[in-house]
């Protein structure tokens, strides 16, 4: 006996049915992106964590927290042990598990030679997760340094906050261009509050890569700021990247000086937002602040963001 033939699916059966299926796949994509940016969130709040036991270790071990940047020695750079240029970053490395990495740069800045300068350090290219925002979809960066003539130079997300300007020493971490030590704040000397002042926050780098160096980082002004430190309101320096970064591979800037400082929206196609804070996060930037917390900061708390990088301001300010 002859089985009766099996039905196959009609045309419109079947456009029913993917259509069913976009219609899930675009719901679904949305809650997927949202729980992709949690985990990098999360996991960007625990970088900070981890750099603010390091901090804090290194003050337990020191007596003051390590200088922002370390300037060159005065009145020349050939002195030992050759560390100009060497950010807070570097100088927690053994706080971060991360001993064997900074005795490789000790040696090599002990050794001396014709290229002892900072960025001849064999730690430069070293990639570092915990330095790295897992927001930025570009991954950890990279500058070649091969048509410079020195080691490749690894990059950071996250800056030290040195104070409100380049020039008035008023943050937590900063250099300083007539000592060759930089600063050496201690946490009692944050009158305003562990909890209300700034250690570090978020600046992925542009994409010329030049200014984010996470080991060795002359700055903009020779202290460091736009390279392993940050200013909250500063002109100078968003005056500073207006006038040399808005060509390629750089976008022009696309605002005034006075809208690119603080803690403002950012493309790393655009030169000048190497000037300010900001992330690849959805509505502000991470921050981890004096007492080991961290917290997201919205852009609209920009009109705050000096008082909370003053160390003993007097201000009275809390980010939403």
């Amino acid at each position: 006996m002859r089985k009766p033939r099996r039905a196959a699916f009609t045309l419109i059966e079947l456009l029913v049915v993917i259509a069913i299926i976009a219609i899930l796949i675009g719901l679904l994509l949305p809650a997927v992106q949202k729980v992709r940016a949690a985990a990098a969130r999360i996991q960007c709040s625990n970088n900070l964590k981890q750099m603010g036991l390091g901090l804090h270790n290194y003050h337990d071990t020191y007596g003051t927290l390590p200088q922002g940047q370390r300037p060159y020695a005065n009145p020349g750079t050939s002195t030992d042990p050759y560390e100009g240029s060497w950010t807070w970053l570097a100088y927690i490395l053994p706080f971060v598990e991360q001993d064997n990495l900074y005795k490789q740069a000790k040696a090599f800045s002990a050794s001396g030679g014709s290229n002892w300068y900072a960025w001849y350090n064999t730690a430069c290219p070293t990639k570092m997760k915990i330095y790295t925002c897992p927001a930025d979809p570009r991954g950890t960066q990279v500058y070649q340094g091969a048509s410079s003539g020195i080691q490749d130079q690894a990059l950071t997300t996250y800056l030290g906050n040195s104070g409100t300007t380049s020039t008035s020493f008023d943050g937590v971490l900063y250099g300083s261009a007539t000592t060759a030590e930089g600063s050496k704040v201690k946490l009692v000397d944050i009158a305003d509050g562990t909890s209300n002042t700034i250690l570090v926050g978020e600046r992925p780098p542009n994409s010329n890569l030049e200014f984010g160096w996470w080991f060795a980082a002359y700055g903009y002004d020779g202290r460091g700021n736009g390279d392993c430190v940050m200013t909250s309101n500063d002109l100078a320096i968003a005056n500073y990247f207006i006038a040399n970064y808005s060509s390629s591979p750089n976008l022009p800037c696309d605002k005034p000086a006075a809208q690119k400082i603080g803690l403002q929206t950012g493309n790393p196609l655009v030169g000048c937002d190497a000037a300010h804070y900001w992330s690849f996060h959805p509505g502000g930037a991470q921050y981890l602040m004096g007492d080991g917390s961290s917290r997201l900061v919205s852009y609209p708390n920009n009109t705050i963001m000096a008082a909370l990088s003053t160390r003993a301001g007097g201000e009275v300010a809390t980010p939403n």
